[in-house]
Formats: structure tokens, sequence, C-alpha cells
């Protein structure tokens, strides 16, 4: 038998696959490798299908060379990866090429037998060609992998920076300055994390990742208006709190992304999680089970203590306070019943195992399945209660009672009617709570459980912020920077209660065995999905509009409202745009694209209504001043009419409508 051409290989057993681009690069290596290791099962071969697997042979080599200069390119622009990159490009070339070789049938090392074509004769070599293909090709592809981290990491560091920047200005310029490179920043790794959520092939950690990138983008508004809110106010504590409390939200969330993405060892991953009463089931109904197969695969105690952990676990339902008299003593009865049922088990596998049975006895079977019946009475019993608790709860919490009498009560700078509703704000807070807990209970996969928890952390840090936020009104009722505040954080109050029940939707999926996402997707599904640069450019526009808007509130407060009639209509028209960039994002009330236009074309009446003009040619300017402003206002006259006549034009179909709004919002600028 001829040697290998590549000698030992140097195959890595522990190189492990994360990502879902990873594993799909190395399918159709995969595939063609096993097809040439396949053919030798059988000898002869005719010269057809020996051609056909010389060429699979090339094609193999020349995939891999240019492969390794994809590499080799990587490395050379990544100094830190340079050997290892090189060291691993190396071993490639050098499989690839010894693959190329033993399927080549007109070279020296194919020796025919009495007359008959052959392919490849050395099997062995071949089979370790392909494994130190395989080990090579996979660790070029996660050395790779490395850069996107690095990457990562890289603007994880940026917008740490700049948050920290944030976090000590003094003057309102400055910070409209700084959160403007904050905003790009953001976006910046909001899409790199994003592609790393959709490409890792954990879902535990994708359910991680899309908790943190979620808590990022919430905050990111809240942020804006809470340190607006302490720069008006900046002798204010609970404007203070209010900032402080988004700021270390935002560095925690950011850690935790760098944690899953580089699986520190201090990430939340590698922390025991509260074992859920639904794992506990699952495990108790396996041990149970196994008896068919095996009498020794467990000890009668360790069954037993199983159950007793399982019960104990239920005292988060019947210790509850919200849980009614009826709901408590059913769940104790199934409980009762499913201890009983495990004795006559434990006798029954006593029995079988004195008369040295090699398989479960009648009695046995007919313990285990009344064992397992009533396990599922308890499991059904606890969806029942958590489920029909957290129903309630979004019915209840459906018309925002206590968010509006705060919001009002704010405005009105009665401090007693805000300290009045912030408690029933709590007390509602510590129910969703306590609601969340009980289905991560319940919840049925791992993701779900991931999403219970950050919807728990959620409804638990929000509410005490809409409450100092609410605080910060009352003591200054005529601030539009509160308010607007206090506006902000009832909105993540509302968005989290949206998700709380697309979250109970997944899991009631689950429960009745329906097909669904069974993930922690904590957003509807878009209609449309724009590139990465489109969805860039709206984020960035977005976020410049909100500036914007900003700075009008500002100067508007200081204005009389009777002589800056123009500085209200820009205030509309600015208002308008934002509306329009919401409703390209899907982030806005209007479920459709009439009102929209509708509401556009009023705005521009308004705007070119003659009076507007009139009262601000009145303005005390000079001539230089006057002259721009003329020719200004002659602009925006003619891209106002445009505007109403894009709003007015009817279009049908969903693409067509899309088109029309992004064109008008165009326009608007």
């Amino acid at each position: 038998m001829a040697s290998s051409p590549c000698g030992n290989s140097n195959f890595d057993s522990g190189l492990e696959i994360k990502t879902r681009s990873v594993e799909q690069t190395l399918i159709p290596l995969v595939s063609q490798i096993t097809t040439l290791i396949n053919h030798k099962d059988r000898p002869k071969k005719s010269e057809r299908t020996s051609a056909a697997i010389h060429r699979v042979g090339q094609a193999v080599s020349v995939a891999v060379g240019r492969f390794v200069a994809v590499g080799e390119a990587i490395a050379s622009e990544n100094q830190e990866l340079k050997d290892e990159m090189g060291q691993a490009c190396f071993e490639a070339r050098r499989a690839g090429d010894a693959i190329a070789q033993l399927t080549d049938v007109g070279s020296a090392m194919q020796p025919q037998t009495d007359g008959r074509v052959t392919v490849f004769s050395d099997r062995t070599g071949m089979v370790k060609a392909a494994r130190l293909l395989l080990s090579s090709v996979t660790k070029v592809l996660v050395l790779a992998d490395r850069i996107v981290i690095k990457q990562i990491i890289t603007s994880r560091n940026k917008v740490l920076v700049t948050l920290d920047k944030l976090e000590r200005v003094s003057t309102f310029q400055e910070f409209v300055q700084i959160f403007s490179q904050f905003g790009n920043e953001m976006v910046e790794f909001a899409h790199l994390t994003g592609d790393r959520q959709n490409d890792l092939k954990d879902e535990k950690k994708k359910a991680r990742m899309a908790a943190a990138r979620a808590v990022l983008e919430k905050c990111t508004m809240m942020l804006l208006t809470a340190s607006k809110t302490c720069l008006r106010h900046p002798d204010c504590e609970s404007a203070r709190i209010n900032k402080d409390a988004v700021f270390h939200r935002m560095r925690c969330a950011l850690e935790q992304v760098i944690e899953i993405v580089t699986e520190a060892r201090s990430c939340g991953e590698n922390k025991v999680l509260p074992t859920s009463i639904y794992n506990s089931i699952k495990d108790f109904k396996c041990s149970v089970e196994c008896l068919r197969e095996n009498l020794h695969s467990s000890t009668p105690q360790f069954v037993a203590g199983q159950l007793e952990t399982l019960v104990e676990r239920t005292e988060d339902f019947t210790d509850s306070p919200y849980t009614s008299h009826e709901q408590r003593q059913a769940i104790l009865g199934v409980c009762q019943l499913a201890r009983q049922e495990t004795q006559q088990l434990v006798h029954a596998w006593i029995e079988a195992q004195s008369v040295h049975a090699k398989e479960a006895t009648e009695e046995l079977e007919v313990a285990i399945l009344k064992t397992c019946q009533s396990i599922g009475d308890l499991r059904r019993e606890l969806h029942k209660v958590a489920v029909g608790r957290a129903s309630d709860l979004l019915k209840a919490h459906g018309e925002h009672l206590p968010l509006r009498a705060l919001k009002a009560a704010g405005a009105e700078g009665n401090l007693e009617a805000v300290a009045e509703y912030s408690r029933t704000l709590t007390e509602q807070k510590e129910q969703l709570v306590e609601t969340c807990r009980l289905l991560c209970h319940v919840s049925g996969t791992e993701p779900l459980e991931i999403t219970c928890i950050h919807a728990e952390e959620t409804f638990h840090v929000i509410g005490p912020q809409i409450i100092s936020a609410a605080q910060t009104l009352a003591l200054h009722p005529s601030s539009k920077i509160a308010k607007e505040n206090l506006e902000v954080f009832c909105e993540a109050w509302d968005s989290q209660l949206c998700d709380m029940a697309l979250l109970l939707k997944e899991i009631n999926d689950v429960f009745e065995g329906r097909r669904g996402k069974h993930s922690a997707n904590l957003k509807t599904a878009k209609a449309v999905k724009l590139d990465a640069e489109e969805q860039t450019s709206m984020a960035k526009l977005g976020l410049e509009l909100r500036l914007l808007s900003s700075d009008v509130d500002s100067e508007v407060e200081k204005w009389e409202e009777q002589e800056h009639d123009i500085v209200r209509q820009s205030q509309s028209l600015a208002s308008m745009a934002y509306n329009m960039y919401l409703f390209t994002r899907y982030r806005t009330t209007l479920l459709h694209s009439t009102p929209l236009t509708l509401s556009l074309s009023l705005s521009l009446s308004m705007t070119l209504s003659p009076t507007v003009f009139v009262s601000f040619s009145l303005f005390q300017l000079v001539d230089e001043e006057k002259s721009v402003v003329i020719t200004e206002t002659e602009k925006l006259v003619v891209l106002c009419q445009q505007l109403q006549m894009g709003a007015k034009t009817p279009v049908q179909g969903k693409t067509a409508t899309f088109q029309k709004v992004a064109t008008l919002h165009l326009l608007g600028f």
C-alpha cells in the first residue's frame, strides 16, 4: 500500500462549530469527501466512474486553494492570528493536494491489478487526508470567526467610551453632539450583534443575545430623554436617579453581549439558572420511563428524591398571595396523588428486583403509566394557573389606568397623588414579576425560560424608573422634557406588556404541541426586509430626527406662541417626518398608510397657509436675513406642494405603498 501524501494528520477533534455559517460552509465539503471515501467500498470501477472521482478530487483541491487564499489574506490583515491561520491554511492546502493525488487515476500512485481500472488504492491515506482537510478548514473558519468577535468587542468598546462621555456632559449642545456619535456607534453595534445572533447555533445563546439587544434598543431612547431631563433640571434628585438607572442597565446589557460572544466564564450562560418545574418534570419522567429498559438504571431513593424536589418547587405557586384557594388546593391535591403513585411505583420496582426480573413486570408497567399520568396532571394544573394569571393581568393592564393617573398627577404637580399611584404601580409590578417567574416554570423550552427571566427583570427595573420620572415631572410640571421622559418610560412598559403577550402565545404553542418559533425573538416579524445599508441609513435618520425634534422642543419652550407660528408649523412638519420614519420601521400605531398621508396632507395645508408667512414677514429682520428667509420660504412652498401631490396620489399594493411613503419621507428632507 502506498504511503499517504499527507503523512500523519493533525486532526483536532476539539474544534467546536458554534455558528451556522461555519456549519453551512462545511456541508458541501463533507459531502464531496464522503463521496470519495464511499466509492472505495466497491473496488471495481468503470473508466467513467474513475473519471468522475478524479473530477471530484480535482474540484476539492481547486476549492481548497481558493479557500486558503482567502484565509491567507485574512491572516495578513490580522497579525494576532497570522501564525495560527498560516498553519491551518498550510495544512488545508497540503490535504487538498493529497486528495488530488490520490484521485488522479493517471498517476504512478494508482496501481492496476489484473487489468482492472481502480480508483485510489490508498484508502487509509484518503481517510487521513480527509480528516486533515476537514480539521484544517474548520480551524480556518473558526479563526476567521474570531475576527467577527473582535469587531463586536471593538464596537462595544467604542460605545462604552462614548457612553462615559455622555454621562459626564454638562451642556445641552455638547450632549447633542456626542449623542449623534453615540447613535451611529449603536447602529453599527446593533448590526454586528444582530448578524451574530442569527448565526448562533445554540438557541439559549440566541435567546440571551435577543434579550440583551432588546434592552439596548429600548434604553437608547430612554437615555436620550433621561439625560435631557437631567441637563434641564440638574438639581433634581429623582431625575439623576432615573438617568443613572438607564446608564447602568445599558452597561450591563453591553457586558452580557460580550460574555455571550466570547463565552467568558462570568457569562450568565455558565451561571446555573434556577431549575424550572418543567425541566424537573421532564427529568423525573425520564428516570421513571427508563425502568422499562433497565431496572437498575436508577435507585428508588433517587427517584423519590426527584419527586420531593419537584413538589418543593411548586411552592412558588402555592405560597403566592395571588393564587386563589381553589387553585392552591388543586395543586396540593395533584402533588399528593403523584406521591402516592410514586410510592406504588417504588413498591413494584423493589418487587421486580427481588425476583431478578430482566424487564419491567406487568405491575411495574402499570405503576409507571400511573406515575407519568399524575405528573402530567400536575404539569397541566400548573400551566393553567400560570397562563390564566398572565392572561388576567394582561387584560387588567390593557387600559393602563395607573400610568394614565401617574402622568396626569405629574402634569398637575401633585406629589401626593404621584406617591399614591406609584404604590399602585409597584403592586402591579410585583404581580407581573411573580407571574413571569411562574411562566418560567411552565415555559417548556430553555429559550422561552430565558425570555421569561428577561421579562421579569424588565418589569422589575422599569417600574421604579417610571416612578422616578413621574416624581421629576411633579416637581417640574411645566417641563416638556420631563413630560416626554415619563412618556418614553411608559411606552417601554407598554412594549414589555406586548412582548409578554407574544411570550404567552409561544408558551401555549409549546404546551399544546403546535409548531412555532419557540425562541426568544422579542419582536414580531417584519413584512419587508431591508439590507444592512438601508437599515443603517434609516436608523441614523431616526436618531437625527429625534435630536432635531428635541432641539425644536427646547427652543419652542423659550418663545411666545403667538409670535412664532412658523416655528410651530416647522415642529409639526418635523413630527410628521418622524412619524413617516416610524411607519417605514413598522413602529407606528397606524395600521395602514391612509391616516399617515391624510395627516401629512392636512399638515402641509396648514403650513402653506398665507397667514403663517405673513406673520413671519413681520419679524424684525435685517435686509440680508429677509432675502435669505424669502428664498428659503419659496423653496419650502414648492416642496410642500410636491408633498401634497404625492400624498394625494392613490396607490395599490404593499410595495407601492411603502415606495410612496419612502418617497414622501425623502421629500421631507
